[in-house]
């Protein structure tokens, strides 16, 4: 991956994928609560997007089965994943921290951190 953010789809794609392995549908549903609902993945966008995921070896195909006579196939993040999705995660809390600093709120503090 680039120094460049990454985009919101692949942020959430990956978040979804962070604590276990999921099918499409799941991944599908999974993203809409992650974002509340605010995002609704269509699923050639998704498909698209899990090509492109599987092509950079951020995520990999953990199994594959038939069900109702069709192919589904259950997707999993790879370390190398898990890896760009922290610096991600870590970014985008330094971005957050700043933000509160500038506007003068409290500071975040990382989960279990006591004052």
């Amino acid at each position: 991956m680039t120094e460049r953010a990454m985009q919101e789809s692949t942020l959430l794609l990956l978040t979804a994928l962070a604590d276990a392995p999921r099918h499409g549908y799941a991944l599908i549903s999974e993203i809409d609560a992650i974002s509340g609902g605010r995002v609704r993945m269509r699923t050639g966008t998704l498909y698209g997007a899990l090509d492109r995921l599987l092509q950079q070896a951020l995520i990999e195909v953990a199994a594959e089965e038939v069900v109702d006579g069709r192919a589904r196939r259950t997707y999993a993040l790879t370390g190398a994943g898990r890896e760009v999705l922290a610096a991600e995660a870590e970014r985008l809390r330094a971005v957050a921290v700043e933000a509160q600093r500038r506007l003068g709120a409290p500071a975040v503090r990382p989960f279990g951190a006591t004052a």
